[in-house]
């Protein structure tokens, strides 16, 4: 995809789906940047090309719904050995793979899911930085946990470390540690610790195949629910928006430098927020042209780093991408 690609789709991207587009009885709930149709214990659910950043909702970006959901499904796919996930079989969508005959939406159970998020890092930087720079407690590890002193910017822990966070109905998520979501009721202690071996083979083996492709997976969040009686990996796994991503080309000169690392993720539209004053509160920047389509460039780069292929979408209009979506829906929950 190139830049006049991306600027000959910033009128078309894929605000969300339409009213119309739910078949009769299924509930339409609309999220951040995600919108799901559902009826029993099925779910459609639909990557919209909204982008947030700090809890808001800020301006669209060509096809970065589609590219987010193929790469959640093809980390999906590499990872369900491990752990099993909420995606429905090809034999409920007649066969087909729902992402690769829509683009954006994916088939999959209903969960109840676990009201946390399960944040798991292997590199000193974000937050956990902050924290560390500033002698206190990284947010949401676990006290019986001890890091060494002098560790450096971007430096690898010696192992991953699980950092927690609650899910909140309403309010900012607070960070938690497992003690404190056990404790809390957030979760039972037995499935707590089915959830951190879950969590931890599951960036383990998103290390290796990143690392096959010349990345790093620096830090990535979890969704859990349970399906059918059994813990399931939901929401979506591994995609730039929700893990932070470098190439490893360089990264010791950088580290030994200490230096930003080069990323292939979200974090540079975050920054580029910052920067201009915004992290949340107050009066968004306006999101021009420009910071849309170069937004739309690196989620591009990030599905050709990952799965080695260029990005070409399935659908240029996003009203035919709606149209699809709509008979997925039918096929999956019923007319």
């Amino acid at each position: 995809m190139t830049a006049q690609d991306a600027a000959s789709a910033l009128g078309s991207a894929f605000a969300g789906l339409e009213t119309a587009d739910a078949p009769p009885g299924a509930a339409l709930y609309r999220g951040k940047v995600r919108d799901v149709l559902s009826r029993g214990d099925r779910a459609v659910l639909v990557a919209s090309d909204r982008i947030s950043a700090f809890d808001r909702v800020l301006s669209t970006v060509p096809w970065k719904g589609e590219i987010l959901s193929r790469i959640s499904s093809w980390w999906f796919r590499q990872t369900d050995d491990l752990v099993p996930n909420h995606l429905l079989p090809a034999s409920a969508t007649g066969g087909r793979d729902a992402t690769a005959v829509t683009g954006r939406a994916v088939a999959a159970l209903r969960c109840d899911m676990i009201p946390a998020e399960v944040v798991v890092r292997g590199y000193l930087t974000g937050s956990a930085w902050r924290d560390y720079r500033a002698g206190k407690p990284i947010a949401g590890l676990s006290p019986s946990v001890k890091l060494p002193s002098g560790l450096r910017y971007c430096e690898r822990f010696p192992a991953p470390l699980l950092t927690p966070s609650t899910k909140e109905a309403e309010g900012h998520d607070r960070p938690a540690t497992g003690e404190e979501l056990v404790a809390s009721g957030h979760v039972d202690a037995e499935l707590w610790r089915e959830i951190e071996r879950a969590a931890l083979a599951l960036f383990r083996r998103g290390q290796e195949l990143a690392a096959s492709r010349g990345l790093i997976l620096v830090d990535t969040k979890y969704e859990f629910g349970i399906a059918g009686g059994r813990l399931v990996v939901a929401d979506e796994i591994h995609t730039p928006d929700s893990s932070r991503y470098w190439y490893a080309d360089g990264y010791d000169a950088r580290l030994s430098a200490g230096e930003h690392q080069r990323e292939l993720d979200k974090e540079t539209f975050r920054r580029w927020l910052v920067d201009r004053g915004f992290s949340g509160d107050g009066e968004p920047p306006k999101i021009d042209d420009a910071v849309r389509v170069e937004t739309a460039l690196r989620y591009a780069d990030t599905y050709r780093a990952i799965l080695g292929e260029p990005f070409e979408p399935v659908f240029r209009d996003a009203r035919a991408a709606g149209v699809a979506i709509a008979s997925l829906a039918r096929e999956v929950l019923g007319d």
